[in-house]
């Protein structure tokens, strides 16, 4: 049954949305009502089945920021996004097809059935305004498919981002009231909308606060909500969440990647997108993990930095902590770090014997494993199912949320991310009011690349906000979130500070694991080791201090982080032509054209 179900979704979402990246680009999908489509449950589900191709695939495991990296950075991450004549995210046949259903809803006698799918639509309209809104701010709004010679609809200008996320909240608040109640691994439910909802309501809130007075908040209407009242929201679905859906924590952190089938993860996973390679259909976790020419995923040493001693203590209070091999480094940590990297003694799944980290395929030595299974067929074609939301989040969420807003308790905290460290064997949780008085200095130490945010350095509740977001750093590492964090905090200047890897006192041959294996040699004249991975110095690795310290990723990468202008992407310049010019450009970005 599960591997039927999204095995279907992903050959029909193949169908549905080749070559609808512009409204004009398809004949309208409402014209299958010619032939008396929408009139049954089974038409019904047929059609909106194409609905879950929106939600990310290998954007889950595969992505750049601060915190994982490759070995070719993002356009993003260096400044050099540039206004594309069409594409970029500026896409609307998804969009198209979920108006068509809900227009022709009609056409089926069943009640039930309607108000069923008449919510799945809207949560998939409000799924597809959020990442409108996270990507370009201001969007136009349709609620019904716009044809080709609707020139009117076609040419509006775009609506204020106040205005689009009260129609998601219109839109989530009757998904919630009117999906199933039951929980589905792979199909979206009530419990899937008070996810997105939390999500969306903490994105919009964050990005109020820290952008407040910004050139990209400056179309809000007079009478837009403030910061609070978004996060209020997110703190009303979430504690509701929490208290009603019946959702926990899976009791191991490591199975939640890798357990193949997540229906084995019901307890914690909310909804997860679904994989089966007898029906072709597979990602590239594998690849990724295990092959250098898939650019060489590398956990930052910022973000192991991060990570606690097991009794909840700071790793970074530990005298020259930067200077540590890797196995002392490794040492009675937070067990979410041998759970989501290669550490001294890791053994593959499906393998007896210890594996190294693989300098071949991570640049920086800290191997990442998230979505890695057994050897084999996974290693080209993988088919673990990969989770969208889990209740993690949601702890997450709630507490982020009310920790900006200044009103977290010690008890909110441990009915959320306190369970987080309890479930992964931290023996200390966060002490709302030790974390206040004693913040983490290296947490907003720039010169490691600390959030600078004025908004939160001057934040009475500073301690136990960076606390949060150490949390959900740790917890929700190589899941695809990190870029958006920044993004709604106002922290892409880190994208310009250096990335930094294992130490290293000097050239040699390093067996970095303890494993009784060499496993790199860093030279200057000639290799001497037939087993290490070779990398010469300055020309295949480069250290911070020159012939010693920690591996410095993308030494001499220029970065420039516009703070005018990157926070949203551009709109392509075929779009405003088309409009005339009534779709306005964001702010900073001058793509030539006059109207």
């Amino acid at each position: 049954m599960k591997k039927i179900f999204y095995a279907t979704l992903i050959v029909l979402a193949g169908f549905a949305f080749a070559g609808c990246d512009r409204l004009l680009d398809a004949d309208p999908k409402d014209r299958l009502t010619e032939d008396g489509f929408f009139k049954s449950e089974s038409e019904l589900k047929a059609y909106a089945i194409v609905f879950y191709g929106a939600f990310p695939a290998g954007e889950l495991y595969v992505a750049n920021d601060d915190h994982y990296t490759q070995n070719n950075m993002s356009d993003e991450e260096m400044g050099k996004r540039t206004v594309p004549s069409s594409g970029g995210g500026w896409s609307w046949g998804a969009l198209r097809n979920i108006n068509t259903l809900l227009v022709n809803l009609n056409h089926c006698p069943d009640a039930t059935v309607r108000l069923k799918y008449e919510a799945l639509a809207r949560f998939f309209r409000a799924y597809f305004y959020y990442n409108k809104v996270k990507r370009f701010g201001d969007v136009p709004w349709f609620d019904t498919p716009v044809g080709s010679t609707e020139t009117d609809k076609l040419n509006r200008p775009r609506d204020s981002r106040e205005f689009i996320m009260g129609k998601i909240i219109e839109d989530l608040d009757f998904a919630i009231a009117n999906l199933p109640s039951t929980k589905s691994t792979f199909e979206v439910t009530k419990w899937s909308a008070m996810a997105l909802k939390s999500e969306a309501m903490l994105f919009e809130g964050t990005f109020r606060k820290y952008h407040a007075g910004d050139v990209f908040l400056q179309t809000l209407p007079a009478d837009a909500h403030d910061y609070k009242w978004y996060l209020e929201k997110c703190a009303e679905v979430s504690g509701e969440f929490i208290r009603s859906s019946g959702y926990g924590l899976h009791p191991d952190y490591f199975e939640l990647f890798h357990t193949m089938d997540a229906n084995e993860l019901t307890d914690e996973v909310i909804l997860a997108r679904d994989y089966n390679k007898d029906y072709a259909v597979s990602h590239v976790s594998g690849a990724t993990m295990t092959n250098g020419s898939r650019g060489c995923p590398a956990v930052t040493k910022k973000l192991i930095a991060s990570y606690l001693m097991k009794d909840g203590t700071r790793f970074t209070d530990i005298r020259d902590w930067d200077k540590m091999n890797f196995i002392d480094e490794t040492k009675n940590r937070d067990p979410r770090l041998a759970a989501s990297i290669r550490t001294p003694g890791y053994k593959r799944m499906g393998e007896s014997v210890t594996t190294s980290p693989d300098f071949k395929v991570t640049f920086s030595g800290y191997h990442p494993d998230k979505y890695l299974t057994t050897p084999g067929d996974q290693d080209i074609a993988s088919d673990i199912d990969l989770i969208i939301w889990r209740t993690a989040e949601i702890y997450l969420n709630y507490a982020e949320a009310l920790a900006d807003l200044g009103t977290l308790t010690q008890a909110d905290l441990d009915m959320s991310v306190n369970l987080l460290r309890k479930r992964a064997g931290v023996t200390a949780g966060i002490n709302l009011a030790e974390a206040n008085a004693n913040p983490d200095p290296f947490l907003t130490d720039a010169d490691w690349g600390g959030y600078q945010s004025p908004v939160l350095l001057a934040d009475p509740n500073k301690g136990v906000i960076l606390e949060i977001r150490r949390e959900r750093a740790v917890e929700l590492c190589q899941e695809g979130f990190r870029y958006y964090d920044l993004m709604r905090w106002k922290e892409g200047k880190l994208f310009e500070k250096p990335f930094y890897g294992m130490y290293f006192p000097s050239e040699g041959v390093y067996d970095v694991d303890g494993n009784g294996s060499a496993d790199l040699e860093i030279f200057t004249g000639e290799a001497a080791s037939s087993t290490a991975t070779a990398k010469k110095l300055d020309e295949d690795i480069y250290l911070k201090d020159g012939t010693s310290g920690l591996v410095w990723l993308h030494k001499g990468v220029l970065r420039n982080w516009d703070e005018g202008k990157d926070y949203l992407y551009p709109i392509p310049k075929d779009e405003r032509n088309l409009t005339g010019g009534a779709l306005t450009q964001n702010p900073g970005w001058d793509d030539g054209l006059t109207f």
